[in-house]
């Protein structure tokens, strides 16, 4: 299979509009757009083949309140590490869309999976959470080339959100997503435009 340099620019596009989005419509996502965007992740590459990943979609509105009340305790807490106009900056991001974002995906990881028989992580078993990592990225594109966004809420405790979900001993908690038609799509980074951090060259050095 040879792509066109049509394709490619299409990929670039997508790379370059892929944005943490925060503010959501309440318009709901098609359950045909929603199997699409998981057959997708299931294309994601994964160490040995183990695909550590795991996806519990939260709808139960219960759920969701104990998400936010523990991302508002989380963020409390998180905003005590800045003082003076940093503080101040910090407190005016929005930094979660969980009040209207339709679809909110928790993900875990499985440090210990039966699924490819140890191969590839003997001397690097992290490369199962860089695996997860690249499945939610994955998702992340796929949402974008069906022109949705998506915002990964890091201000969690995963202790909390395990216990919350009920999920098994052996799943780790990697992320919580929200998902949704955005409010605005553009090319520039919130953190850009909110003046907290541009973005710096990846550099290649010879050795």
């Amino acid at each position: 299979m040879q792509f066109t340099s049509d394709e490619s620019a299409t990929l670039l596009r997508i790379l370059q509009w892929r944005r943490d989005v925060r503010h959501f419509r309440p318009d709901p996502v098609g359950e045909a757009v929603l199997e699409r965007l998981r057959a997708t992740m299931d294309c994601a590459p994964s160490v040995g083949n183990a695909r550590p990943w795991r996806v519990i979609r939260v709808d139960d509105p219960g759920l969701r309140v104990a998400v936010r009340a523990n991302f508002s305790r989380c963020n409390a807490e998180a905003a005590k590490l800045y003082t003076g106009d940093k503080h101040a900056e910090y407190l005016a991001l929005k930094l979660a869309g969980l009040e209207i974002a339709p679809v909110q995906l928790a993900v875990f990881n499985v440090m210990h999976p039966e699924a490819g028989h140890g191969l590839g992580r003997q001397t690097l078993p992290e490369t199962l959470r860089q695996s997860t990592a690249m499945a939610i990225h994955t998702l992340w594109l796929a949402a974008r080339a069906e022109n949705l966004g998506l915002g990964m809420v890091s201000i969690l405790e995963p202790h909390d959100i395990e216990a919350l979900l009920g999920v098994p001993e052996d799943w780790e908690f990697a992320a919580y997503l929200c998902l949704g038609h955005p409010e605005f799509m553009d090319d520039t980074p919130l953190l850009h435009r909110a003046g907290w951090q541009e973005n710096t060259q990846t550099e290649w050095p010879r050795r």
